[in-house]
């Protein structure tokens, strides 16, 4: 691209001195280093990217800002009776789980994460990715395995009363597994994996040098985790812990099942139940105001962390030797959560879906998994290419007012299901009544429902949702292109676009690709905004098994959640491999 300057040539006085015009061509020799060229993109195309940017942005934030507005500007204002009455009862509820959940992730987490990192133990490599198998599985199907096999009618409790000959409930307890503690457990099996894969790249990450100095100085293996590896994986610790209690606070079915009144549950019984969207919205505000403090909390919690490596030298782990009790300890704080989170759930569902093959391979399941792969690979779609475009935006314009629009695209993961389904829902609904009033009475006919109760209006809460799980793998691939890359392409001639197709799409194929597992997996098992948002006589398999489960069938619904479970196993793989490979100087 050409710029021009003001010449002015020789003169001597009473001659002519207006500026000649002359022309100097593009050197990009002279562009700073670290920059990219697209900052001399011609004025339209600047726009198109700053726009577009910004209109994703929009529309992500869109049903938050509509459920602060319904919840401060209801239709009627049952508020006082909320807070009266049940609203106290939710938090409550709400924050024993939360509270229960975050001890049983951590422990289970952190301990397993360290084993398998730092010691050596029998079947090692099989540890590393096996204990990351439970995420495969949602946690409402974990609850109705575990349900089915618990109960007074279910197969252990009829062994214990053969075997030890009692008559009935009576002549024996039995813990409740449909209780606040049932409920804590189920969630903990399913979600330690965030904190144990985010603490053991942690360890991975940590300099074999500090580890061999706190030994040099005579701690212990035990003392050396406490004071040394422990503060230094903690920020990533909390991260994980907050994640998990994210999912807490989107799980309904589970708690549903269980009969546990948490917000998510009390969202679902005033909307539907009592009809007032206002009091849901005004509960689904009391979440967000909950997913607020707890990302306040992660970042207070790091505000003065800074831990940085002092050398290089990344080798090989050490690994502890263990004592025979020390590795009969080892191997159950990893065998335990994998039999009980994925093992166990998974050989139930496989014994059920044999024996009830004949009435679960119908039309219907047909019917049901092909809508699961259409609305979620729409979805992902949708979300992974906006992620694209999100993060190649910022990539030509690094700055802060788009930076901002980025990180407001990316909350959609930290609101519930519930939440985002109310913020969609209530839009589109009065959007579609007043088209159909305007037609109405200009000629005569109804539109019906354009965007409600459409696969249109579930894509696009999906997309909200999972924003930020594309965005995540795709501005990692992006930050491993040097701008060099584009420095060149530019002085090419080459387009932004152009850019994009030729440069960036080959070298971050695998960013994208595991964004768009991800979303996908994801959008397979989400149950709560599927419930709300689905058109009428649509099933997908998630609301299938819910549905079946409900009702004491889970036998019936035992090929649609093995399905989902075998489609969540693929992330699983791929995310092991991603953090074996997380160590600075693995390969070498």
């Amino acid at each position: 691209m050409n710029t021009v300057r003001p010449s002015t040539p020789n003169t001597k006085r009473g001659e002519d001195i207006r500026p000649t015009v002359a022309t100097e061509t593009f050197d990009p020799m002279r562009m700073p280093r670290g920059k990219t060229a697209m900052r001399w993109l011609p004025r339209r195309q600047s726009a198109i990217w700053l726009f577009g940017a910004f209109v994703i942005a929009f529309l992500v934030a869109a049903p938050i800002v509509a459920v602060v507005y319904i919840a401060l500007f209801p239709t009627e204002n049952i508020w006082p009776h909320l807070a009266s009455t049940m609203l106290p009862r939710y938090l409550k509820n709400t924050g024993i789980l939360m509270l229960g959940v975050g001890i049983g992730v951590t422990l289970i987490g952190v301990s397993s994460a360290w084993v398998v990192t730092m010691c050596k133990l029998p079947g090692k490599r099989f540890f590393e990715w096996a204990m990351l198998l439970p995420m495969a599985v949602p946690a409402y199907i974990v609850a109705y395995v575990y349900t089915d096999l618990l109960e007074y009618a279910g197969p252990f409790q009829r062994l214990l009363r053969d075997m030890f000959g009692w008559q009935s409930a009576r002549d024996y307890w039995f813990p409740d597994i449909r209780t606040k503690g049932g409920a804590i457990l189920v969630l903990s099996l399913t979600l330690y994996p965030y904190v144990y894969m985010l603490a053991r790249a942690a360890f991975l990450a940590q300099s074999i040098c500090v580890i061999e100095a706190a030994r040099v100085l005579g701690r212990s293996a035990w003392n050396s985790f406490i004071t040394v590896a422990l503060p230094l994986a903690r920020p990533a610790i909390v991260v994980g812990v907050v994640i998990a209690l994210m999912e807490t606070l989107n799980d309904f079915g589970t708690i549903d099942f269980f009969a546990v009144h948490t917000l998510t549950a009390g969202i679902f019984n005033v909307w539907l139940g009592m009809g007032n969207a206002g009091g849901a919205a005004q509960i689904a505000l009391t979440m967000l105001a909950v997913v607020i403090a707890l990302l306040v909390i992660e970042r207070y919690s790091r505000r003065r962390q800074r831990f940085h490596d002092t050398t290089n030298r990344f080798q090989e782990l050490p690994g502890y030797d263990l004592s025979l009790m020390g590795k009969i300890g080892a191997l159950a704080v990893c065998i335990l959560p994998i039999v009980l989170g994925f093992v166990v759930p998974s050989l139930v569902l496989i014994y059920y879906s044999i024996g009830y093959f004949d009435q679960s391979w119908t039309a219907d399941f047909f019917e049901f998994a092909g809508n699961s792969l259409l609305v979620s690979g729409l979805a992902t779609l949708v979300a992974v290419g906006c992620a694209v475009f999100m993060g190649y935006a910022l990539r030509l314009f690094p700055q802060p007012l788009l930076k901002f629009c980025v990180r407001l695209s990316s909350v959609g993961y930290a609101v519930p299901g519930a939440v985002l389904a109310i913020g969609v829902l209530i839009p589109f609904a009065r959007l579609d009544n007043a088209v159909d009033a305007i037609m109405r009475d200009t000629f005569g006919i109804s539109t019906g429902l354009l965007l409600s109760g459409t696969v249109f209006a579930l894509v696009f809460a999906y997309a909200v949702r999972f924003m930020a799980v594309s965005y995540g793998s795709i501005e990692a691939a992006l930050g491993k292109v040097r701008p060099s890359m584009d420095d060149a392409a530019r002085t090419l001639g080459e387009s932004p676009w152009g850019t994009l197709k030729r440069i960036h799409f080959p070298m971050v194929r695998g960013g994208i690709l595991a964004a768009s597992v991800l979303v996908f997996v994801d959008g397979m098992k989400e149950l709560p905004a599927t419930l709300i948002l689905r058109p009428f006589n649509f099933d997908t398999l998630a609301t299938h098994v819910y549905q079946y489960a409900k009702d004491e069938m889970i036998e019936q619904a035992a090929l649609g959640a093995l399905t989902i479970v075998v489609v969540g196993v693929i992330p699983v793989i791929m995310l092991s491999c991603a953090i074996s490979r997380s160590r600075p100087g693995h390969g070498k």
